[in-house]
């Protein structure tokens, strides 16, 4: 495949185009694939997106453009409205700026606080309210319009009622919840169209008490999964793919800041969390949240037994259109940003194209 670039876009693809005095990568015996886009990721290397400050932004961006994460959306938590606001309008100047050397931030992932407290994982329960559009709509102008998706228990007080208004602005997604299958059908209908994390804070999937998965199944919704090893056993994984099918799994990171760190102490939404062996947890034993990049999702839901094809789809073009960025990146397509990755046959990192231009493959420093 060639592609030639102009203006940071594809302007074209074909064979043997020519090159215009163009830098030209060899790729061969390679994939050659688009920037992964992870929206659902809270932090990484000591930084989290709900720090309020734009240094930590900028650390998480740099992070997750040598990891081949080209896109995100940074994830805020179940906080107060105040701190909820401070932290989107610093947000907001770096939402859709094209930086060498970083990631795209390319809106906000609003999970909290409009929860179920029983189904809360590591949500501070301090900050759980009921869906409450007033206080939506004035973050959504605190970012600058920049909230993407929004998560909601349809079933707490005015849930489906915030499902259907927010949904008119942005993608609406289920997520710690003790919704029922019933009221799960009908949160779909009234204009959710994602999953938050599947099966992850949320009932099981229980053949008599099917639940938001299995309202899920019967629309065209979009489903999280995160594919750490840690989350979801790799047999569910296939049988998600199964489920849901290639075009609506979305793999995600959901990593906090200790993502790239060593073992230890740090903290997510306000509470205290142990990382080790693989996981992080709160204190009351609670997964709160991943420790792994996006790129290491899509390498292990390979060797969980994922095509090589379903697996880019669920990094990719899944869920930037899930959260309605399709238009822009996902895919390598004319007219679409040139975020481009040269991976080996193992899949381990080769090249970055960031906007197109050629990024440095060095590692994070």
């Amino acid at each position: 495949m060639d592609l030639k670039i102009q203006n940071g876009h594809i302007a074209e693809i074909g064979s043997q185009l020519a090159a215009d005095g163009q830098e030209s990568l060899d790729a061969t015996n390679c994939y050659v694939v688009p920037g992964l886009v992870d929206i659902h990721i809270h932090g990484a290397v000591g930084a989290d997106f709900s720090d309020g400050e734009g240094a930590s932004i900028q650390t998480m961006a740099r992070f997750l453009l040598s990891q081949g994460v080209t896109s995100f959306l940074g994830t805020s938590m179940a906080l107060p409205g105040e701190r909820l606001s401070q932290i989107y309008r610093t947000a907001r100047p770096f939402v859709g700026q094209a930086v060498p050397g970083m990631a795209t931030l390319r809106g906000v992932n609003m999970e909290g606080p409009f929860f179920n407290v029983e189904k809360r994982g590591a949500q501070n329960p301090d900050f759980i309210i009921p869906p409450n559009l007033d206080l939506f709509l004035r973050l959504q102008e605190d970012s600058g319009g920049a909230i993407r998706t929004v998560a909601v228990a349809p079933e707490t007080e005015g849930g489906l009622e915030f499902v259907e208004k927010a949904s008119r602005m942005c993608s609406v997604s289920l997520a710690h919840s003790c919704a029922d299958y019933e009221t799960s059908r009908q949160a779909f209908a009234r204009g959710a169209n994602h999953v938050t994390h599947v099966f992850n804070g949320m009932p099981a999937f229980h053949h008599r008490v099917p639940g938001i998965v299995g309202a899920a199944v019967g629309t065209d919704a979009y489903v999280e999964l995160i594919c750490d090893g840690v989350h979801v056993h790799p047999a569910v994984v296939q049988s998600v793919f199964r489920l849901f099918g290639e075009d609506r799994v979305c793999l995600i990171s959901d990593a906090m800041r200790a993502c790239g760190m060593p073992d230890g102490e740090y903290d997510l939404g306000g509470q205290a969390v142990t990382v080790a062996n693989g996981c992080a947890t709160i204190a009351t034993g609670s997964l709160a949240g991943s420790i792994t990049v996006l790129t290491d999702c899509l390498r292990r839901a390979v060797g969980f037994g994922i095509p090589l094809e379903a697996a880019l789809k669920a990094a990719t073009i899944n869920p930037a259109r899930s959260v309605g960025l399709d238009r822009e990146i996902g895919s390598l397509a004319c007219g679409k940003q040139a975020d481009i990755l040269v991976l080996d046959r193992a899949l381990s990192l080769r090249n970055i194209v960031l906007n197109g231009e050629l990024q440095a493959v060095s590692g994070f420093s």
